[in-house]
């Protein structure tokens, strides 16, 4: 969970799953399920082979009953090269025409006669005009305004679609607001978190200053946070964007919970995890910041190391992560152990650090 977390706070993984997640809505779900496309007054042309066949030959028996030469040519040039074909192939027997039938069609679209075989096929197969089945003589045809309508159904797609698009735009605006604009705003900030109530003097006590780098030897960080936790904050994770004085985003770094001690609630605090990342690394650095009793215990030790490099929390005490530009120092403002039946030294009561931030 905490890996997952870990590559949801990098914005082109999370950009990535934001394009996945809109290509499984747009293709699957909209494009092929609930909005598929539908082919209307399309050309011939598209039809399949045996399709093609039986329009030629309405086309053919219309002629015969209408005498118009211009609608079947238009009709035909729908086929493109394919009616071509059929019409220098057309033999007696096809489409159930006789030879006076394909020769009157021919001179029809001026077409010169070809000498055909005589070839008389059964009485009942050869119909000349007008004399076919009742059935056979319904088969027009589709008139081009009929084949444009389409049944028109209760429900209108276009009202998901908007409503879809309405919920999208909500969505990335609030991930927009979170991930930069909120982030901005906290750049260079010294943000309180809400904590219970606490007196006036101990609010003093773990706020802290930010400290002043004028030393020659250090440069002046290009941000600097301030991050507090205390007991009964738990869901406390704080996370800060990293951006030059330019305002361009070089990368994020934030302080969590790493892991709890006992059980009850409040939870019990036994280390949290400090992490930097970089844009231009390819992985984000993780230091764990562990009481005196989690150091201390080898068991604890070990199941945290898999988390990032071991790292005692002491009053005053510094920790620097490096990445590949950046160079982050966490600083221990103040802190304070918690008092129960818990193990000596166990669990935090209270923690303040402030980090900063320099370009490498």
């Amino acid at each position: 969970m905490d890996k997952i977390q870990e590559y949801l706070k990098r914005p082109l993984i999370t950009a990535g799953i934001g394009f996945l997640i809109g290509l499984i809505i747009g293709l699957p779900i909209l494009g092929w399920g609930l909005m598929p496309v539908r082919w209307t007054d399309a050309d011939p042309s598209y039809l399949r082979a045996d399709l093609q066949e039986d329009y030629f030959c309405m086309v053919i028996h219309s002629f015969m009953k209408t005498g118009d030469s211009l609608q079947a040519k238009e009709r035909l040039e729908g086929l493109g090269p394919v009616s071509e074909e059929k019409l220098a192939g057309l033999m007696p027997g096809d489409c159930g025409l006789s030879i006076t039938d394909i020769d009157q069609f021919r001179t029809a679209l001026g077409l010169a006669q070809v000498a055909l075989p005589v070839v008389e096929p059964p009485s009942e197969e050869v119909q000349g005009p007008g004399e076919g089945s009742e059935a056979e003589q319904e088969v027009l045809p589709v008139d081009e305004k009929e084949k444009s309508e389409d049944k028109k159904s209760d429900f209108n797609p276009f009202v998901l679609v908007g409503f879809l698009c309405l919920i999208t735009l909500i969505i990335g605006g609030a991930l927009a607001y979170i991930f930069f604009i909120r982030k901005r705003n906290l750049g260079g900030i010294f943000p309180v978190r809400s904590k219970p109530e606490v007196s006036e003097s101990e609010v003093d006590s773990y706020e802290g200053i930010p400290a002043e780098y004028s030393a020659p030897e250090q440069d002046v960080p290009i941000t600097q946070f301030m991050s507090t936790y205390v007991t009964g904050d738990d869901l406390f994770d704080d996370s800060f964007s990293i951006d030059s004085p330019t305002g361009e985003f070089l990368g994020e770094c934030g302080v969590g919970i790493s892991e709890t001690i006992g059980v009850g609630e409040p939870k019990k605090i036994t280390a949290f995890e400090v992490w930097l990342f970089d844009k231009n690394d390819i992985q984000t650095v993780t230091k764990v910041l562990m009481s005196q009793h989690a150091y201390d215990d080898a068991a604890i030790a070990n199941r945290l190391a898999s988390k990032g490099e071991p790292v005692l929390l002491e009053p005053g005490g510094k920790v620097f992560l490096e990445t590949a530009t950046l160079v982050l120092e966490a600083r221990v403002v103040d802190m304070n152990y918690g008092q129960g039946a818990l193990p000596e030294s166990s669990f935090f009561d209270r923690l303040t650090l402030e980090l900063a931030v320099w370009p490498k």
